[in-house]
């Protein structure tokens, strides 16, 4: 997990980090070469042939272009991440209930060359007014600085297990702790009147041992923005909160990007309801990425003559005739929809809704994967989706991402 240190400044000034600033020859990186995370075929120290790895296709791949591949999807991670970013942070409770908003930036370089590039981030919180103000005066907004731990080669596959898809701009992350969350929240909310207590009055803060922490993180399709949604599950597996961070490139403090949000629930549901068509891509976790399936889908929200929710998913292996269906009942209370199968939504503002299972606990009891939900749909006939799933220790091992329109 990312570590933090703060400092406070006002008012605020961000730059993007320069290269300038770093001597990466004198910092003391790992050997990443030494810790290979593909299955190499035919080793022999005596062999003069070229080792070589299996692809998904079946073809046999050099090992140093596996590395190729793996270092250039590092790199276009770094280049997707780079930038000054300005926006909002959300935390909703698991029934959608927007709990507090706090403006963001976020700065983001990189130094280093081929296998031994970093990124490295500074993430700066809007504190509250002081609550005292002098005739005639306007008080300076005060902003906390953290500096967040550098991703580089091995944090992002071991630590992260990153699910990247370059070419559809989306990744997913995965987090041993909330701890960076907890400062957003401590900052943006309490600022200066926070006396660093594990319950302070009026807000509510992350376990300080989650079971899961995970990052789904897309791309808006027609602006120069993202929203990275989180996943918080508490350490017994239940949904303890969630919290969005919605960015703009190169916008301004004054005018951060912010979820329209509707006190009427009914609209929160009515955009996703219909038939969608789209396709999916599957990749395994780790910085290499290996591509696992391609499906052809289509997937429906409908409410019946009783009220109940039907989800139907059809999903077909391009290539192939091999089509799976399956469909979920469900009920909606507010904006929380809980379906037969274990699994639920939370409806969220801005076109946006959040998937998990109610008991995360329970499927790992009965030796099941589970899988986490961000989707996003940023006009009324296009959307897209990220899923995260993990296997029965709780581990990532794909990510899935969907683009669909409606019908």
């Amino acid at each position: 997990m990312a570590s933090f240190s703060c400092s406070i400044s006002s008012p605020l000034s961000p730059k993007l980090i320069s290269h300038n600033k770093f001597q990466p020859t004198y910092l003391p990186f790992p050997n990443f070469r030494a810790i290979p995370t593909y299955n190499i075929k035919n080793r022999s120290t005596n062999s003069t042939k070229a080792t070589t790895t299996t692809s998904p296709s079946g073809q046999e791949l050099d090992i140093a272009d596996e590395d190729s591949l793996g270092i250039d999807n590092l790199h276009q991670f770094v280049q997707l991440s780079l930038g000054n970013w300005v926006g909002s942070f959300y935390q909703f409770d698991a029934t959608g209930k927007l709990l507090h908003k706090v403006t963001t930036r976020l700065s983001a370089g990189s130094y280093g060359e081929d296998e031994l590039i970093s990124l490295i981030q500074t993430l700066y919180i809007k504190q509250p007014l002081s609550g005292t103000s002098v005739s005639g005066y306007e008080e300076e907004p005060e902003w906390a600085e953290y500096k967040i731990k550098e991703s580089n080669m091995f944090t992002v596959d071991k630590y992260q297990q990153i699910g990247f898809f370059p070419n559809e701009r989306a990744f997913a992350l995965r987090y041993q702790t909330a701890g960076m969350l907890e400062t957003v929240l401590r900052q943006g909310v309490l600022g200066e009147d926070d006396t660093g207590e594990e319950s302070p009055r009026n807000l509510k803060l992350p376990s300080s041992r989650p079971s899961i922490v995970c990052e789904n993180c897309l791309f808006s399709i027609n602006k120069d923005m993202r929203a990275r949604a989180f996943h918080i599950m508490d350490p017994r597996g239940v949904l303890e909160m969630l919290l969005i961070f919605l960015e703009e490139r190169g916008g301004t403090v004054d005018a951060p990007p912010s979820l329209a949000d509707s006190e009427d629930d009914v609209n929160r549901l009515l955009p996703f309801l219909g038939r969608w068509k789209g396709s999916s891509l599957t990749k395994r976790s780790g910085v290499y990425g290996a591509t696992m399936a391609e499906h052809d889908t289509i997937a429906s929200l409908e409410i019946d003559e009783s009220g109940q929710l039907i989800q139907d998913i059809s999903s077909t292996t391009k290539g192939t005739d091999v089509t799976a269906n399956v469909r979920w009942t469900g009920t909606i209370c507010d904006n929380l929809i809980t379906f037969d199968k274990g699994f639920q939504f939370t409806l969220l503002p801005g076109g946006m809704y959040m998937g998990c299972p109610t008991d995360v606990a329970k499927s790992i009891a009965e030796l099941k994967s589970f899988h986490l939900e961000f989707c996003w749909l940023e006009s009324s006939d296009k959307r897209q989706r990220l899923v995260r799933t993990f296997d029965i220790e709780g581990l990532a091992v794909s990510s899935t991402y969907f683009f669909e329109t409606k019908l």
